[in-house]
């Protein structure tokens, strides 16, 4: 039916044809050429009519693709985000029928938890109060921390059936799931002693996994008063609601020479033959740069320049490094870009320009040029030295679980990035250890662990009179267990970031 149906159509079509022939035989030249004209206008605007329906098609398939492909980006970048978001009033909703999940240290311990007053209403108790302040976060005025990145998980139940049905039946809540953090209670008990009531931050991350396993930041505050306190929270000149450890911008200080000291290692292949005498003092341009605490170290070999942190070397070597070579290897360390982190966090910036003079460049070299940096990225650095150059990406919640106990998900150690070669992590550990041997970290050579790091001073006045102390380290350097990164806002000689990192460590162990 249909091969005839086509056949019966192409006879017709072709009738039409012949009969269109036998009028234009009929017709007189002019007739012709009018009809050809009439023909060759009925074209144009057949094929401008082709043209729109291809212009609107292309523009209806052009906003499909689009829209598809905002869901499937959506989906997998932005629907975490959409989640967690206090603004989403479905978790209003969720709240409602559920009470809200504990926050758990790794042994179980509560950071966090919903209870119930005598008038039958909730409130979220921290029991560490000010000491996870800022990484476990808060529920009131907004959700911060892992309140905020948890904040899904904690008011989904994931009970057992007839546990739910029976709640239901009773008009009660069903109990939300547990957060089981990588936070260490011990760990993170000793970096908050430690720092005492000086400003700073304190990080330790186990290299191996990315398990975060302590964030301290201070000045800090009592997340069960927030409410209460929050005008005089909210106006804090010294930025109380301010995560340090990820969100705090400083100048690295000599920290910063571990960088630098890798840079010089991929231009100057034969860098094992270093060498520099140090006077104590160096020209740049129409300043003069000096040793920390005026001190002369003599001859120094790259290894004593890191150890002694010899500044006046590190502008030696700064001054011939290539700029564009420098700018790539900060890049690889993650400087100006994104880090992997749960919650928020400030990007740090290398700035030394194309053009810098060797002022600049001596001045960055050594830590103390316009280069910014967070806690929480050196101690990625650092992790990635510890772990062969591989950074695991950090992680701070170890599992989901029902209230019961039941595993609902559970996260596994992940490969981030190559920051640096296995080889030339190798070799900065070994460096790193001189500075614990021998160096400026010598406090910790005593230690019943074996430990490798790097001490820095950051002057941050105008009058070069107020020092930031810096540290970050590893310990059981053969296979490192953890990695620190410490800083002290204002250090006044007395309070030592390599100090409170062996606390960390003696805690550790």
């Amino acid at each position: 039916m249909k091969e005839r149906g086509r056949r019966s159509y192409e006879q017709r079509e072709a009738a039409k044809r012949q009969e269109r022939r036998e009028e234009r035989r009929q017709m007189s030249g002019r007739e012709r050429k009018a009809a050809k004209r009439e023909d060759r206008n009925q074209a144009k605007k057949e094929r401008a009519r082709n043209k729109e329906f291809a212009r609107v098609t292309y523009i209806f398939v052009t906003l499909f693709l689009v829209m598809m492909g905002y869901i499937v980006y959506f989906h997998l970048m932005r629907s975490d985000e959409f989640v967690r978001s206090p603004y989403n009033q479905r978790q209003d909703s969720l709240a409602e029928r559920i009470v809200r999940g504990k926050i758990l240290d790794r042994s179980g311990k509560v950071l966090a938890q919903t209870k119930t007053r005598e008038n039958g209403k909730e409130y979220r108790e921290y029991p560490y109060g000010d000491m996870f302040a800022h990484v476990v976060g808060y529920t009131a005025r907004g959700k911060t921390g892992i309140e905020a990145v948890e904040n899904s998980a904690l008011l989904t139940s994931n009970a057992f059936f007839l546990e739910k049905i029976q709640t239901e039946f009773k008009d009660q809540k069903n109990i939300g799931d547990n957060v089981v953090t990588t936070l260490d209670v011990k760990i993170q008990e000793a970096a908050y002693d430690a720092l005492g009531s000086s400003k700073g931050a304190v990080v330790a991350i186990e290299p191996s996994t990315g398990k975060i396993l302590a964030m301290v930041s201070k000045p800090d505050f009592d997340p069960n008063t927030v409410s209460e306190e929050w005008e005089d929270l909210s106006s804090n000149d010294d930025g109380v609601l301010v995560n340090r450890a990820t969100q705090g911008q400083y100048a690295p200080g000599s920290t910063f020479k571990l960088v630098t000291a890798l840079e010089y290692m991929r231009e100057d292949k034969s860098f094992s033959d270093y060498s520099y005498k140090c006077r104590g003092e160096i020209k740049a341009g129409s300043n003069t740069i000096h040793c920390y605490g005026g001190k002369v170290h003599g001859g120094v070999d790259l290894r004593d320049s890191l150890a002694y942190s010899c500044n006046t070397s590190f502008c030696n070597i700064g001054s011939g490094l290539k700029v564009e070579s420098f700018r790539k290897t900060t890049k690889e360390l993650l400087f100006d870009s994104s880090l992997p982190s749960d919650i928020p966090y400030k990007k740090s910036s290398f700035a030394l320009r194309k053009d810098a003079g060797p002022a600049e460049k001596m001045m960055t070299a050594m830590g103390q040029g316009q280069t910014q940096v967070s806690p929480y990225h050196m101690a990625l650095i650092t992790s990635a030295i510890a772990n062969s150059g591989t950074l695991m990406r950090p992680y701070l919640v170890d599992s989901v679980t029902s209230h019961s106990g039941t595993i609902v998900s559970k996260n596994r150690p992940d490969k981030y990035a190559e920051l640096l070669s296995a080889k030339e992590a190798v070799q900065l550990k070994n460096y790193m250890e001189s500075v614990t041997d021998y160096g400026t970290a010598s406090v910790l050579g005593k230690a019943g662990y074996t430990s490798a790091g790097k001490t820095g001073t950051a002057e941050y006045s105008s009058d070069k009179e107020k020092d930031h102390s810096w540290f970050v380290g590893m310990a059981n350097v053969d296979n490192p267990d953890i990695v620190v990164s410490v800083v002290i806002e204002s250090a006044d000689g007395t309070a030592k970031a390599v100090n409170v990192a062996k606390k960390v460590f003696d805690a550790y162990y």
